[in-house]
């Protein structure tokens, strides 16, 4: 069973940065793209960034130009940078990792922009 473990959101203010982490326990980590979803209050959840084994990222066009996803195959870690945090970023985020056997999803980190 793959666990997926989110930390790092918080509150913070319009224009402040905060980086969150995706710890995974699975011996294949590297193995697997991954990616991180968000859902804010009321609506559903959307797509934010996916970073591919290769190396490639796509970004939400909301994002881009101030998240950068990446990851630590070392630490199992997947990490999401956020800077420039705007409040409609404001919402749950979560840590996905799609594979052969299903998609595993982490329970969630509160990111709160607000001043």
């Amino acid at each position: 069973q793959v666990q997926l473990v989110e930390s790092g959101g918080g509150l913070v203010q319009p224009g402040g940065s905060l980086r969150l982490s995706c710890v995974g326990s699975a011996r294949n980590f590297g193995f697997y793209g991954m990616g991180w979803h968000r859902q804010a209050p009321g609506k559903q959840r959307e797509f934010v960034a996916f970073l591919a084994t290769g190396g490639g990222t796509s970004y939400a066009d909301s994002v881009k130009g101030r998240f950068t996803i990446s990851r630590d195959n070392t630490k199992n870690t997947l990490y999401l940078q956020m800077n420039n945090l705007k409040p409609e970023d404001t919402a749950v985020y979560y840590c996905k990792q799609p594979t052969p056997a299903g998609d595993y999803w982490g329970q969630g980190t509160q990111v709160t922009v607000s001043s």
